[in-house]
């Protein structure tokens, strides 16, 4: 199969959100569907699909018994409308904004994962089951997507490392695998080859065991809309937005570490870690500075995006460079 490297993809992916919207505009009022046909735009999603702008998520059911974290960061919130309409998720186009529009058709009711491999309790978990006896927390968190792009995020989850005890993995297993579902009538973006799909991450089994890595199941309170990766996701916060993977339908305790996603795509760009390190540059831009979705001005980007109180001892010693 053929897939498309980096460099192939199109501009729009490096291109801010309001250029995105100034570009639906502009088809939109050019008559839609021949100019998208020359353009390129939206190969997979029909003309229908291309003449929809960007619309944040409507609110949905609000989760009860929700307890504030204090492994929260005190930093002023994005916005629902930027949340839900800026989202980095393949399964639906690479575009920004495409998941706001072509989400919707993503069924998550009697959601299942599959636990496979070097644990004792494998079995197809229902989600009610995954969170059976979890108590949801607040998490706010920075979240900084490659590019240089961040927000600040209230998520609604519970740590991945309860649900891991309960699976009891054997000493073995060094490595959580973790895999999107493939739904390609329900995922548009799974019909082109921009990556090999399913989508696939991984993590060392102390990253998945820390307290600040957790499964997702809400967003401000309430479930998690289709874009930002419902049912199920991982939140990951010293670590760029790409290892957060979303619609989780399998969780499988591997001994060696896995083959991520993008590592296989480029491997020259994108590692296994993905941990956010300010003085390596992506090979093809600086991630020096950031810039917030709704702000104008750039900061300086953090060293693990601000959590190396927490999390630097886990790569004490390690090539950061080298592990990228």
């Amino acid at each position: 199969m053929l897939i498309k490297r980096p460099s192939d993809i199109r501009s729009s992916e490096i291109t801010d959100k309001q250029l995105y919207l100034d570009r639906r505009q502009f088809i939109r009022a050019a008559g839609g569907t021949a100019v998208a046909a020359a353009t390129g735009i939206g190969l997979f999603s029909g003309a229908e699909g291309l003449l929809e702008a960007a619309q944040p998520a409507p609110h949905g059911r609000k989760l009860e018994n929700i307890q504030k974290s204090p492994l929260s960061v005190d930093e002023k919130l994005n916005k629902w409308e930027e949340i839900t309409t800026y989202n980095n998720f393949y399964e639906f186009g690479v575009d920004k904004d495409a998941p706001s529009y072509l989400a919707k058709n993503l069924k998550t009711e009697t959601w299942t994962v599959a636990v496979e491999g070097e644990c004792a309790r494998k079995a197809s978990y229902h989600l009610e089951d995954i969170l059976k006896g979890e108590t949801l927390d607040e998490r706010v968190y920075r979240h900084l997507f490659v590019m240089a792009r961040s927000m600040v995020i209230a998520w609604v989850g519970f740590p991945l490392a309860n649900f891991i005890k309960r699976c009891e993995p054997t000493s073995k297993a060094r490595f959580v695998e973790f895999t999107t579902t493939l739904n390609p009538s329900q995922m548009v973006g799974q019909r082109q080859p921009f990556l090999e799909w399913p989508y696939v991450e991984g993590l060392r089994m102390d990253e998945a065991m820390h307290p600040l890595t957790i499964l997702v199941v809400g967003l401000y309170g309430e479930v998690v809309p289709n874009q930002d990766g419902a049912p199920l996701r991982l939140a990951m916060p010293w670590k760029y937005g790409f290892k957060h993977i979303k619609s989780i339908v399998k969780i499988r305790f591997v001994e060696k570490q896995p083959l991520n996603t993008w590592q296989l795509q480029a491997s020259n760009e994108y590692g296994f870690y993905a941990n956010v390190k300010p003085t390596v540059d992506h090979p093809r831009w600086s991630q020096a500075s950031e810039r917030r979705i709704g702000e104008f001005f750039k900061r300086k980007t953090l060293m693990f995006n601000g959590y190396g109180d927490q999390v630097a001892s886990l790569y004490a010693g390690m090539d950061l460079k080298k592990n990228y």
